[in-house]
């Protein structure tokens, strides 16, 4: 009985392991501190965080589940380089989702929900007054989590996990293809779609949120972006 309690308390915890390292690569994806093409050896990524080749093996695998990275035959892993109509194929893909989401948001939204997604919008604001990597990579961490907050309070579990993908993801086409320097979500777009939540206008909010996304969109122009590395992409 206690090897096997203790076999399952050694399984539990390599779980959670790769479960953090896959975190924190994907935080890395969406704050475009790791772009598309990257290199992710699993002896890399073991030694930056300090855990067997295993486990890092297993993290790499479960992004790979997500789009997020691409396993290849005698080449390794890499931080997934997404063509032009796969990034076509994923905006089409937040088209569909995002206002279904919005209306199941907006039918459970409450006072705090609407305080802290106002919250947020300061924040991406202060962020977006500040120079410096650093605070660029928070703002673009704060605008994808507008719409993962959405995701929360709806209430589907299956499309939180769905939007954490389909954000990561956008930011690899961002990272790959955009061709300006701005907040790849606009920020007054955002306050826009609250207040129309906040009026009860849901029409409104997803037309609001269609015309978000089709403005991500039209900034891609399929130019490449050069590639950090592994360890560049974690350095403080």
């Amino acid at each position: 009985m206690k090897s096997a309690a203790k076999a399952q308390q050694a399984e539990d915890s390599a779980e959670t392991g790769a479960q953090q390292i896959r975190d924190a690569i994907r935080e890395a994806i969406v704050e475009r501190r790791l772009s598309p093409g990257t290199k992710l050896s699993e002896s890399d990524v073991g030694n930056l965080f300090n855990v067997s080749r295993t486990l890092a093996r297993a993290a790499l695998q479960a992004l790979s589940y997500e789009g997020l990275v691409s396993v290849e035959k005698n080449r390794g892993a890499f931080v997934a380089y997404p063509s032009p109509d796969e990034a076509r194929q994923i905006f089409s893909a937040r088209r569909l989702v995002e206002p279904g989401i919005l209306r199941e948001a907006a039918a459970r939204i409450t006072p705090d929900d609407i305080t802290y997604l106002r919250q947020l919008l300061l924040e991406e604001g202060r962020l977006m007054s500040e120079r410096g990597q650093t605070a660029r990579r928070a703002e673009i961490k704060a605008s994808g989590d507008f719409h993962l907050t959405l995701a929360v309070i709806s209430g589907n579990s299956i499309m939180q996990r769905f939007m954490e993908e389909l954000v990561a993801r956008s930011s690899l086409v961002i990272a790959l293809y955009g061709q300006s320097t701005a907040s790849s979500c606009g920020h007054s777009e955002h306050g826009d779609i609250i207040s129309a939540i906040e009026a009860d206008e849901l029409d409104r909010a997803c037309q609001l949120m269609l015309h978000h996304i089709a403005h991500i969109e039209a900034d891609l122009d399929l130019r490449e972006r050069k590639s950090l590395g592994l360890k560049e992409a974690f350095e403080l």
